[in-house]
């Protein structure tokens, strides 16, 4: 009939119901990532890199190779070499950052392996923020990046039917990718 509800009950449910409704706005959408996300590195330029969201795993991890731990003002840092494109080592960038830990990590084939940590800025989705990553050989990996449930936690949500939902690198950076990877095999 039109009437605007007066019973206190009423009113409360109405307005809790419209407060859990999500917004369907592309900041919601950016935070959403699929099972396969690109990521890149703003501190290092166009560094773009493909990686898996994987929930299954407690932190995050990256491809490295040349690993030289060294001091730096007294503090232990760590260089290491990025490779960005899959079953290629071209483009490979030299990283430095400063040694946040050592830890003892389980593979997913429970294989223990002592690795370094690192705290990197990385873009998600348009988000910037500082993650932690072990630096691991994962040559023989589907993906050099693995983004665990820390990195994930409060700032994202994975839907695992999708792929690629967040930021993408251009498209030139894209095809070099492709280019590379098939010229390696």
């Amino acid at each position: 009939n039109g009437s605007v509800p007066t019973d206190p009950k009423v009113v409360a449910r109405a307005k809790a119901k419209a407060r859990t409704k999500r917004p369907k706005t592309r900041e919601r959408a950016s935070r959403t990532l699929g099972w396969r996300e690109w990521v890149s590195f703003p501190e290092h330029g166009a560094l773009w890199i493909k990686a898996k969201v994987d929930t299954g795993a407690r932190t995050s991890a990256i491809h490295a190779r040349n690993v030289v731990t060294f001091i730096r003002d007294g503090q232990r840092w760590v260089r290491f070499t990025v490779m960005p494109w899959q079953s290629s080592s071209h483009d490979a960038v030299e990283l430095e950052a400063e040694l946040a830990d050592e830890r003892w990590v389980r593979s997913s084939t429970g294989h223990r392996e002592f690795r370094p940590v690192v705290l990197l800025p990385v873009t998600i989705a348009g988000l910037t923020h500082q993650v932690e990553f072990t630096l691991s050989h994962r040559a023989e990996m589907g993906f050099r990046i693995l983004l665990g449930r820390q990195a994930l936690r409060g700032h994202y949500q994975v839907d695992p039917g999708q792929s690629y939902l967040g930021d993408r690198p251009p498209a030139e950076i894209r095809r070099r990718n492709e280019r590379k990877a098939h010229a390696e095999w």
